[in-house]
């Protein structure tokens, strides 16, 4: 069986956007690290075959993802379409939010996890 939860290959990747993290997504780990949405488990840059999910919660099976501007560039939104039915292919539940969501009303944004994490 073929490794595709966190490939050591994916791990100097993974290290790299967890230092670079964008204002929407630490102000999002701050409310999901720890256990803080009904006690479950959030890891941050998570990869999924030879994607990397924003946040993922292992036992929800559930990926939420940040869009920040280069996911409205040319040919970003076909590029995130294929990576997310990828992603869904291994019966992952996929959230996703704009980092405008994030900044300007984080509250449903929990809300909307939560809601999910239930």
């Amino acid at each position: 069986m073929t490794k595709i939860y966190n490939k050591k290959s994916q791990t100097p990747r993974r290290k790299l956007l967890r230092r670079n993290l964008s204002k929407a997504e630490i102000m999002l780990w701050l409310q999901l690290k720890n256990k803080k949405i009904n006690n479950h488990k959030f890891r941050r840059q998570y990869s999924v075959g030879r994607y990397v999910i924003d946040f993922y919660c292992p036992i929800l099976k559930l990926a939420v993802e940040i869009d920040g501007g280069y996911h409205f560039a040319e040919g970003a939104p076909e590029y995130d379409e294929e990576r997310q039915r990828h992603i869904e292919s291994y019966g992952i539940k996929f959230l996703r939010f704009s980092d405008k969501e994030v900044i300007n009303d984080l509250p449903k944004v929990i809300k909307r996890i939560s809601q999910i994490a239930k």
